[in-house]
């Protein structure tokens, strides 16, 4: 018993190192990946979005907006209704993005 006490004591402290690790990650999206403009893509939204940020923006406040349903007033990628299923990419150097979001089909 005090065997599977044990074990299940080191799995959930693996859970938890893991879950840290993962939880860091992310942090790239509340800044511009590569400067001052951040770049999203959508299955809905033709090619891909990329938006200048203002002294007060972060790409994280870009995307969190884009995927709020509810969420109306900007103009952000030619004033798209598309909200959902946005991700942020990184961008080229000519303000696009090399690689297409799962799942995207270029449009022309």
């Amino acid at each position: 018993m005090e065997r599977s006490v044990r074990c299940l004591l080191i799995m959930a402290v693996a859970m938890c190192a893991v879950g840290a690790a993962s939880a860091s990650e992310p942090a790239a999206t509340n800044d511009a990946i590569g400067g001052d403009r951040c770049c999203f893509t959508n299955p809905q939204f033709a090619g891909v979005c990329t938006v200048t940020l203002s002294e007060d923006e972060t790409c994280a406040d870009v995307l969190a907006y884009l995927n709020n349903p509810s969420s109306v007033g900007k103009t952000y990628c030619s004033k798209t209704k598309v909200r959902g299923g946005w991700t942020q990419v990184e961008c080229d150097d000519s303000g696009d993005t090399a690689e297409l979001a799962c799942g995207e089909v270029p449009h022309s």
